[in-house]
């Protein structure tokens, strides 16, 4: 018998085994859920392509497994998966070193400060407001969240803190970079870049 291939623990993963631990669902209902409990605030569930490669991937290897195929005339053919026992470990394992382990994830938008010098300072400093501007807008709706009395209890809202807090922080350096920009503290010309260029030329 071949081995059953491994599979990463990624969020979309864990997401998954994370819905099924609650019981058996197909697909459908299992991204419905997902958005309705806010997971889509952290993890990408848009595309239902995505979640069902995951869905394979986490079969294949045993993690989840094919309870029944559920029939109705409203509705396509509709497959309903539960956990597995080997599921519940495996996912046990990757929340408890997802929850320990701090990683690079590599986001966009440091990537693109690492690159801000493409644009000129003043196109830089535009860019930045209307960052500054959106994440203001994100925060105010977070905030709004977590003090909705009407809302899930704090256990269930615990990401939704930390993207508040992250946000609040981003927010609070994006700002500190604009009045560097505005202030002159903070620029660059094509002429500095070429200085900077030839006092640190890549390796051979």
């Amino acid at each position: 018998m071949a081995d059953k291939p491994e599979v990463r623990p990624t969020p979309l993963n864990l997401t998954v085994l994370g819905i099924l631990a609650g019981g058996p669902l197909h697909p459908y209902a299992m991204q419905t859920r997902m958005k309705f409990w806010g997971k889509d605030k952290v993890v990408d569930v848009s595309q239902r392509a995505n979640l069902y490669k995951a869905i394979e991937r986490l079969r294949a290897a045993g993690l989840i497994a094919v309870m029944k195929t559920e029939r109705d005339q409203r509705f396509p053919e509709r497959t309903v998966y539960s956990l597995t026992d080997e599921g519940l470990r495996v996912g046990r394992q990757w929340l408890t070193e997802m929850l320990a382990t701090p990683r690079n994830e590599f986001p966009e938008f440091p990537a693109a400060l690492s690159f801000v010098f493409g644009l000129p300072p003043d196109e830089a400093l535009a860019a930045l407001e209307r960052r500054a501007d959106n994440l203001r807008a994100s925060q105010a709706a977070l905030d709004r969240e977590l003090t909705d009395e009407s809302g899930p209890p704090r256990l269930f809202l615990l990401e939704t803190e930390y993207l508040r807090d992250v946000t609040r922080a981003e927010l609070g350096w994006v700002d500190r970079v604009v009045d560097d920009l505005k202030s002159g503290r903070l620029t660059w010309s094509a002429e500095e870049l070429a200085e900077v260029a030839r006092h640190f030329p890549p390796p051979d």
